[in-house]
């Protein structure tokens, strides 16, 4: 058995184009402030790559370089000015941030109405109790992977690795909506392998490079990839030792170029559902 290549880079281009034609009809450009604190060198890659989305897509990004010797109550009074920016559709801040700020404090500072990211208190507790809000960006962009597969989700067993606040727990209940029996794992559970071998699908988001190998994948599982790592030599990798389970697993994402491009796309279909519920908004008070 052959195990298929999931394109993310592919796929993404595919949600892009669409994304462009959907900018095109709007009353104005969605507006993305973009927070970076200091110039943690992969921040500062990511943020060049969100850029060059935004403008392929047709989105206005603003960035704030902010000083990495700021206070952390000096950053979320700068988020609440954000907040009450009319002109401010989406408020994303890069993360990692210093280490002298707390990640879930800062987080929360933001409007949940501009949360682009989808990771505010607010927004992951109506994911939680099943409410409409916004999702975080990279499990969407582990859904819109494995349904670009065209298979069937509900029934399967789904295993992921990871109990993150930004991956492995949001990404269960995503699972678990659209009918999978879920178990999460983390990289201290017993006898990991013989649990990751029960999954239909393995989702590794654990930050451990190659943790996830051929003893881990039953065959014809679907494995997705979220860790990105760069190694000694300058090449990056994954959780998963992609070569290993080839063959063994029925699809997988490689790394890079699966769960990456993805979660970029996801921040932009945040921000566009963003400006569309605030356009017709608008509508609705014009019509009264």
């Amino acid at each position: 058995m052959e195990t298929y290549c999931i394109n993310g880079k592919v796929l993404a281009e595919r949600y892009q184009t669409q994304m462009i034609e959907e900018v095109a009809q709007l009353s104005q450009k969605p507006h993305l402030a973009v927070v970076l604190v200091g110039d943690h060198p992969a921040s500062l890659v990511y943020v060049r790559h969100k850029q060059a989305c935004a403008q392929r897509i047709g989105i206005e990004v603003e960035l704030f370089h902010l000083s990495p010797i700021m206070t952390e109550d000096a950053l979320i009074a700068f988020i609440r000015e954000l907040n009450t920016n009319p002109t401010v559709d989406g408020i994303l801040v890069q993360m990692p941030l210093p280490p002298h700020m707390r990640d879930y404090r800062v987080i929360d500072a933001i409007d949940p109405a501009k949360d682009v990211d989808g990771l505010t208190r607010a927004n992951l507790g109506c994911l939680f109790v099943g409410e409409k809000g916004i999702r975080p960006c990279t499990p969407l962009a582990c859904m819109a992977l494995l349904q670009s597969l065209d298979r069937p989700l509900v029934g399967l067993h789904a295993v992921v690795v990871g109990r993150s606040r930004l991956v492995g727990k949001p990404l269960a209940q995503l699972l678990l909506e659209k009918g999978c029996t879920v178990t999460q794992a983390h990289s201290h559970t017993r006898d990991l392998a013989s649990i990751c071998r029960m999954a239909d699908v393995l989702v590794s988001a654990t930050g451990m490079p190659h943790l996830i190998g051929a003893s881990h994948v039953k065959k014809g599982a679907i494995v997705i990839d979220v860790g990105i790592h760069k190694k000694e030599d300058g090449k990056l990798c994954g959780d998963v030792d992609f070569q290993a389970i080839q063959g063994i697993a029925s699809a997988a994402t490689p790394v890079p170029g699966g769960v990456g491009p993805m979660t970029v796309t996801m921040i932009f279909r945040n921000l566009i559902d963003m400006r569309v519920k605030k356009d017709l908004l608008v509508s609705k008070k014009m019509v009264k």
